[in-house]
């Protein structure tokens, strides 16, 4: 049963005494004081030089063309588990140039799948075009099925049999990277043939770039704690590291702070506005909310109850901000396509909010065309596509047009696993149903049942989603733009693995989030 609380805000159109849903969020484990009193001895320079001197070695490693095409692959790919492909972006480029123009790979050895498999998913992940013609994958898959059949049988060397489970857990492909990165770096240290300077390396690295999470974290305590919603709007979520982290999964390299810092504030808006509409807001209320956002007009306030009055204020004057400074850094105004955006945002919540109080049940075709519009990923790519600060051509801000699956399907797979999460909390204080119920309604199938087609529809996204982004058009969308967009589908499915990561957390998924942010990997001192 949902809990109701009372609101007195004074307004000649509205009663003053208003029954109001709660979503009875808990506050922050990690709060203001604790984000501002977060230091780190990463800073120093001499840790920046040591980093230099270990880098100079692995880049040794590997123009090393004597050790042959499966040593290099197989280094690729530790430098990409480890997080350090940002560190070493050309020399990966110019040696997967060389493998790429190959036709075949050495043959003869009994590695020879498995440089094969590599081979082309390493090309595939780094943008290559790369046909599966020719490439024995099936051939691979059987392999490693007879390997892992194998290993059951018989005693599996700890660090493979580690291997196995995470793969057979979650495809490396729809892993959170930075995650990834902190989990394989104790994996990679088990290794025989382990180069102690890229282990030496990967842990420094990670230690200096949680310390620049530090700092951008503090730096967005402060601005929430200044902006007041949280103080303001008792009933939102308040909880800056977990908004972070979305920013964080989308691009963690430590010279994007200032991406991960607007992106927070967008998320940190959504889901304040979220909860307005879902928690909150009566629907005459909700109906002049939309109606400001939609004239984005600084005199629509006054329509408006006062807490309505600063949320939209808070839109309004961050939004606008973000363009501003967008425009002095590239020349460019993107208000039009920001403000289109939240325009959308809010007409869709409206929907919904009117599907609820209406006891309107939809179909499951009908709550999902509405959904890829609510789970706001569109807001959150469009917002990063300006962040980015690249060099774009004017005609890459239509490409979406020409290409809507680009963000159709990432918005989908996020909906779908933002639903497999949602907490039965959320349910019982009667928010519009997600796609399970919908589709247990309509088919009469189990709650399992349901689940497991949702599973299998994300599946079935994933595979339009990865043929959406080889056949783009890359001279209008620069890679690194795609490479987010794949980022925020993964760090999605790490939020949603364990429950609603926004709502609740649970000990799995803080664990992972203070090893992430608050504790550094200890380093050997030589």
């Amino acid at each position: 049963m949902s809990l109701s609380i009372r609101s007195h805000v004074n307004s000649p159109s509205f009663d003053p005494i208003t029954e109001r849903r709660s979503a009875n969020y808990q506050p922050s484990i990690w709060g203001f004081d604790f984000l501002q009193s977060l230091k780190s001895d990463y800073i120093q320079e001499a840790y920046k030089d040591k980093t230099k001197k270990l880098e100079d070695k692995v880049k040794h490693r590997l123009d090393d063309r004597a050790m042959g095409h499966l040593y290099q692959l197989e280094l690729i790919d530790d430098i990409g588990r480890l997080g350090l492909s940002y560190l070493f972006e050309e020399e990966i480029k110019k040696a997967l140039d060389t493998i790429g123009c190959m036709k075949d790979m050495d043959t003869r050895t009994e590695e020879s799948l498995h440089a094969t498999a590599l081979r082309f998913r390493l090309l595939r992940q780094h943008g290559y075009e790369i046909s599966q013609e020719g490439e024995n994958i099936l051939d691979e898959a059987r392999e490693f099925t007879r390997t892992v059949l194998e290993g059951i049988k018989c005693d599996m060397e700890p660090r493979l049999a580690k291997l196995v489970i995470h793969a057979l857990e979650r495809p490396l492909h729809w892993r959170m990277h930075w995650l990834e990165a902190r989990w394989y770096i104790d994996i990679y240290g088990e290794k025989e043939n382990s180069i102690p300077a890229l282990i030496e390396l990967a842990k420094l690295n990670y230690n200096i770039v949680q310390a620049v999470h530090q700092k951008d974290l503090a730096e967005l305590s402060r601005w929430w704690e200044h902006l007041g919603l949280g103080e303001n709007l008792g009933f939102v979520r308040d909880d800056m590291v977990q908004r972070f982290l979305w920013a964080l999964g989308m691009k963690p390299e430590p010279h994007l702070s200032n991406f991960r810092i607007e992106l927070t504030k967008v998320l940190a808006l959504i889901t304040t506005i979220d909860d307005v509409y879902d928690v909150y807001g009566s629907l005459e209320e909700l109906e002049l909310f939309t109606d400001a956002v939609e004239r984005w007009d600084i005199e629509a306030v006054e329509q408006l109850l006062d807490y309505m009055k600063i949320c939209f204020l808070a839109l309004f004057n961050t939004i606008n901000e973000m363009a501003y400074v967008q425009l002095k850094k590239t020349g460019f105004n993107s208000l039009h396509f920001l403000k289109k955006e939240w325009v959308d945002l809010c007409k869709a919540y409206l929907i919904e909010a009117k599907w609820y109080y209406n006891n309107h049940r939809t179909t499951l075709e009908e709550c999902l065309n509405n959904a890829i519009t609510t789970i706001s990923v569109k807001v959150i790519l469009i917002h990063a596509f300006f962040s980015l600060r690249q060099t774009f051509r004017k005609e890459a801000l239509y490409c979406f047009s020409q290409y809507p699956s680009l963000l159709t399907w990432p918005s989908m797979i996020v909906r779908l696993a933002n639903d497999l999460g949602t907490s039965k909390d959320e349910l019982e204080r009667g928010d519009v149903l997600k796609s399970i119920q919908y589709y247990m309604h309509q088919t009469g199938a189990s709650e399992d049942v349901a689940r497991e087609h949702i599973r299998h529809m994300i599946d079935e996204m994933w595979k339009k989603l990865n043929k959406e982004v080889i056949i783009s058009d890359e001279s209008l969308l620069p890679q690194h733009f795609i490479r987010t967009t794949i980022n925020l589908v993964r760090i999605s499915l790490f939020i949603y693995q364990y429950g609603d990561g926004h709502a609740t957390i649970d000990n799995e998924s803080k664990n992972q989030i203070t090893s992430l942010f608050f504790e550094p990997i200890p380093l050997v001192v030589t």
